[in-house]
């Protein structure tokens, strides 16, 4: 008899390592590389003792899959590349918490309480330091597509954060002037690229003049190299080229963890984790106190000054502008 009140006392013993060992687990879908999201996933773990299941994938593929499992998803938290991906998934986000709400800065902040911004990336032009002179630069992302710069631009259309910035531009310009603007690249023999990152070498290689990237690409080949012969700017104020946008995350509503999954979302905006992302990333805080990269000088050190008003909750049809894309053969 007491043998089996002491198996049946460490059978619900079992059971309850297993509730509270379930509990202590995380499972993010992370739309951001494991390179970037991997270190910072590590040291909540280790400060916190939640386990993190990182599933990593691209922000369109993540997205994709977290609405094709619905109800289903084993995930408790969305970490997306942009804004677009979170506002077309925010019918599956809990809300999320409003104190952590009001601690992101107003020009990185969303109306929407179904996700929050985590770190804030601007677009800007990237360009060859050896080639272009100052009085050369373009005053307006549709100069790109004038006889001067044929063959010498390049962009990545598969890109989550050129897609961001055409929808933009979508939104603000109108479809027809979208269109035209990446037809006129296409017609003026610009150049496709894999991502951001092959765009900057590019430049520094002498295959291009210029580019359209974010901001923070630059500022990694800086780190490695202070002599690499590329430089970025703006465009002129109010340019839909020096879009401000965010990456950033929602808790899934299905979540069986949402406290320890806003937890994350908390440490995600700690002083600590933004100004990795300020010093190691080149990304720009989104929350105050937080010193910014040094390389992000003149210009760029204020962004809000330079980009256009388009609020973010109108960056979520993403799928007509994939769909614009694929009619010019770029998808």
């Amino acid at each position: 008899m007491r043998k089996t009140i002491f198996a049946g006392a460490l059978s619900i013993a079992t059971i309850i390592s297993a509730i509270a060992a379930q509990a202590q687990e995380l499972t993010v879908y992370s739309g951001r590389g494991e390179s970037f999201a991997g270190p910072i996933f590590k040291i909540f773990e280790e400060q916190t003792g939640i386990k993190i299941k990182a599933r990593y994938g691209s922000t369109a593929e993540l997205s994709a899959l977290l609405k094709e499992e619905g109800a289903k998803s084993p995930a408790d938290v969305f970490l997306a590349q942009d804004a677009g991906a979170l506002i077309e998934n925010r019918p599956l986000f809990a809300d999320a918490p409003k104190a952590l709400s009001e601690t992101v800065l107003p020009q990185f902040r969303s109306n929407d309480s179904k996700w929050l911004a985590t770190s804030g990336r601007a677009r800007t032009l990237a360009y060859s330091k050896e080639r272009v002179k100052g009085d050369q630069l373009p005053k307006s992302a549709f100069d790109l597509t004038k006889p001067e710069w044929k063959g010498k631009v390049g962009y990545s259309p598969k890109n989550a954060s050129f897609q961001a910035f055409l929808t933009a531009l979508r939104v603000q310009e109108g479809e027809e002037k979208a269109k035209a603007f990446v037809k006129g690249l296409v017609d003026n023999g610009a150049k496709t690229y894999a991502n951001n990152v092959a765009i900057v070498q590019a430049i520094a290689d002498g295959e291009i003049d210029a580019g359209l990237v974010n901001s923070y690409y630059l500022t990694r080949f800086v780190a490695r190299d202070a002599k690499v012969p590329v430089a970025q700017t703006f465009f002129e104020k109010g340019d839909i080229g020096n879009l401000l946008f965010v990456s950033g995350a929602g808790i899934v509503e299905t979540s069986k963890n949402k406290a320890d999954a806003a937890k994350l979302l908390d440490f995600f905006l700690s002083p600590a984790v933004q100004q990795h992302f300020a010093s190691a990333i080149g990304e720009y805080p989104v929350i105050k106190g937080v010193i910014p990269n040094p390389t992000l000088t003149g210009p760029l050190a204020t962004p809000t000054d330079y980009a256009p008003k388009v609020p973010l909750e109108k960056l979520g049809d993403v799928s007509a502008t994939k769909k614009l894309l694929t009619e010019l053969g770029l998808l």
